[in-house]
């Protein structure tokens, strides 16, 4: 039996671990790796405090889901103990499928595999190993249990892992506009026939959630420095597939290695438990080492990206609701070539073009509902008096090109 764990938050003060199978998943290989990666990705190389973890993360989703199902339980909402017990677990883990850098590289190991579908494996080994202990959890994670709103808890346009990544994030950036009451959200939280609504006084703060939402993502999550820093990042180890793929040798980590040298298949993952080893193996460690080492590479490409990043001599970006027009393609093409000396086939690497969008609410059947005090359940777009609410709930899609900074556009 494990003695009884309280740990120092520094967004939420003390969080008591009371479970002995909670404690334990914590123990596991598998969830201390989240200790080595980054939430934020890159962001650092704009906001240097933001140096906080997905175990960071994870820890304190699985507070506020103790707070939520305390709170649930004083309405009069029936929640057994082995559901509390499924419900902290499943918000635990709902991140445990991420790789190296969050999602910054998540499109780039596995171009067709989401990390959510990586985290439900990872369940999935867990619960063998702790002997199926973990079977309503995997029901919550993956929204098969018959009770719903648990699984609203866990992913939802309102869920408990938003509520802890905006306070979080907010917190170690120093991004006041992200804050968010999280406490107040929590409890004004009740359920009516199996659905997670909010309660009509809380209306406001859930404005205010949403408006933090969106300003978090230009601020934050999209800002301009943080994609320059990223698109380097992915085009570096695209670089590396490449050049593995065309027998190089390259030094670096054997997960990582074997992760960059082909690429993977969800039923690879499903039906190959060394491969999942490996990746469960993979933290943000094992790609700034091989960085470090990849800065003297007699590629060039390689070795320019790889200084790039350690240096922070980051791209220049250019944000356009336009499109990126095909003359400029070519020109950029054009003039990596003569500045570089580079074949035309090899200049993909150092410029990049893409799209970001800001969805702060997108309903889509997912709604954030408000239990007027009439009984009745309405959106929140139409149950707030402000008319930028229905605006959030428009996509915003922004264009972008990134391009080393001694290339002229002329």
């Amino acid at each position: 039996m494990n003695k009884k764990k309280i740990i120092n938050d520094p967004v939420y003060g003390f969080i008591a671990i009371t479970n002995d199978l909670v404690f334990d998943v914590i123990q596991h290989p598998y969830f201390q790796r989240l200790r080595h990666i980054k939430q934020l990705g890159l962001t650092d190389f704009v906001y240097p405090g933001a140096l906080h973890t997905r175990f960071h993360h994870a820890l304190g989703a699985m507070h506020l889901m103790s707070k939520a199902l305390d709170s649930l339980r004083t309405k009069g909402i029936e929640i057994s103990n082995p559901e509390y017990e499924a419900a902290q677990l499943a918000i635990l883990l709902h991140d445990i499928g991420h790789g190296p850098f969050s999602h910054a590289l998540e499109n780039t190991f596995f171009p067709t595999i989401k990390h959510e579908s990586l985290s439900y494996l990872f369940i999935k080994d867990l619960n063998t190993h702790f002997d199926n202990r973990l079977d309503l959890a995997l029901q919550i994670f993956r929204d098969s249990y018959s009770r719903k709103f648990f699984h609203q808890l866990v992913s939802s346009q309102l869920d408990i892992d938003r509520l802890d990544y905006l306070t979080r994030d907010s917190f170690f950036t120093g991004v006041k506009e992200g804050s968010i009451s999280a406490d107040r959200i929590i409890s004004m939280m009740t359920i009516i026939k199996d659905e997670l609504v909010i309660e009509e006084k809380g209306i406001y703060s859930i404005e205010n959630f949403l408006q933090a939402r969106r300003l978090m993502f230009w601020q934050v999550y999209l800002h301009k420095t943080s994609i320059s820093a990223e698109r380097i990042l992915v085009n570096l180890m695209q670089r590396a597939h490449y050049l593995l793929k065309a027998g190089e040798k390259l030094i670096c980590s054997e997960s990582l290695t074997l992760l960059l040298s082909q690429e993977f298949t969800i039923d690879q993952f499903v039906n190959d438990r060394a491969l999942r080893a490996a990746y469960g193996d993979l933290d943000d460690n094992d790609v700034w080492g091989a960085i470090k080492l990849w800065k003297n590479h007699s590629d060039f490409i390689l070795s320019y990206l790889s200084t790039c990043l350690i240096n922070r001599n980051l791209f220049k970006i250019s944000l356009s609701t336009e499109a990126v027009k095909k003359d400029q393609l070519n020109l950029i093409k054009e003039n990596i070539c003569k500045t570089y000396n580079v074949l035309r086939t090899d200049s993909k690497f150092l410029f990049s073009v893409g799209s970001v969008t800001n969805e702060a609410y997108i309903a889509d059947g997912n709604t954030i509902n408000i239990l007027l005090k009439t009984g009745k359940l309405i959106d929140i777009a139409e149950a707030s008096d402000l008319s930028n609410i229905k605006a959030i709930s428009k996509i915003v899609k922004k264009n972008y090109m990134c391009w080393p900074k001694n290339v002229s556009l002329i």
